[in-house]
């Protein structure tokens, strides 16, 4: 088994976000009846892998009080540092998980438990299976011999084999709300303010963390409160800043994304505050610059400014030039 997992996630932890997937895996315990197979379905950043490990832990543990594991023991210990013997991982390899990796699950299975006569595998993005890979996971689920169990990550359910999803017993994992994520990056030592940020860009724990380590988008943060001062102050300038500064940092598609909804975010929070939620606003370092702005601008022009950025983002999405995009976006933001 390897585990690239960060968080040592305790029951009571996840039971906060994810109350209805955590009371069917108690239940499951409690009531001594263990599905051989569980897929685990949810966006990402949900705790699907986190859930996947600790229900091991409860499988394995070797001093368990009721669906409790005791995060002590060997077993509990081996399985947060992805050692343990029973219990096998398998991530994609490449973009795809292929079918010798699920036949080399078949023969591990095949085998007896090296300490217990339990095996687990934990099989993450099982919707990245190639068709032969699928197949023949299949005829695994539909022959599981004892002792052995699966659980099975998707954020794709839908692109799953029916007969698939009919030899589990699916466990849906709900999005975090803004609120709780900005509270756990909170906890992990953000700012509230870019965790403010970033929950409006990501339902991912992992991710946000991931972006506010970045360099490139800690710029691209300055760069999007750059234009919108330009836009906002001297906007014949705007177009030169597009060209001088912008183009080359916001190269790639999902670079573009994210420097759009990050300038969405600025003047919705204009109109956050012209309809008196203060309390709702993102920037919250730009709160007092914001609230002098938000009284030199009608609320129908704010509105008109975040329709010009959204028809920008359906653009992005239809693949239209970046440079022509923005170049479009300025001048359309100009006439506002």
């Amino acid at each position: 088994m390897r585990s690239d997992n960060k968080m040592k996630t305790k029951w009571e932890q996840l039971e906060l976000v994810q109350p209805n997937a955590l009371k069917i895996l108690r239940n499951s315990i409690v009531k001594n009846r263990v599905a051989h197979a569980y897929l685990f379905e949810g966006s990402k950043g949900t705790g699907k892998k986190e859930a996947s490990l600790l229900f091991a832990k409860t499988l394995f543990c070797q001093d368990r009080i009721g669906y409790q594991p005791c995060y002590k023991c060997s077993n509990c210990r081996r399985i947060d540092s992805g050692n343990h013997p029973d219990i096998h991982l398998v991530e994609p390899s490449g973009l795809s998980i292929k079918k010798e990796q699920v036949q080399y699950l078949q023969a591990e299975f095949s085998k007896t438990g090296v300490e217990s006569n339990k095996k687990l595998y934990i099989v993450n993005h099982i919707d990245k299976m190639t068709v032969s890979a699928s197949n023949s996971l299949l005829k695994f689920l539909e022959e599981p011999g004892e002792g052995t169990y699966a659980i099975l990550l998707t954020e794709n359910i839908q692109r799953l084999l029916d007969t698939i999803i009919s030899r589990c017993q699916v466990v849906s994992f709900r999005s975090l709300t803004t609120e709780q994520l900005i509270e756990k990056l909170v906890e992990k030592g953000l700012s509230t303010s870019d965790a403010s940020i970033l929950s409006h860009l990501t339902n991912s724990i992992d991710e946000a963390i991931e972006l506010s380590e970045d360099e490139w988008f800690g710029l691209a943060r300055k760069l999007v409160i750059q234009l919108y001062e330009v836009l906002t102050t001297r906007p014949q300038q705007a177009l030169l800043f597009i060209h001088e500064k912008w183009i080359s940092h916001f190269k790639e598609k999902e670079q573009a994304h994210i420097g759009l909804n990050l300038l969405m975010l600025l003047y919705r929070d204009l109109l956050t505050l012209q309809v008196g939620h203060e309390s709702k606003i993102v920037y919250l370092h730009k709160l007092e610059d914001l609230k002098q702005q938000a009284l030199q601008m009608t609320q129908q022009k704010v509105i008109a400014y975040i329709e010009v950025i959204m028809k920008a983002k359906n653009k992005l999405n239809s693949n239209m030039n970046v440079q022509l995009l923005m170049e479009q976006l300025v001048l359309d933001l100009q006439e506002g």
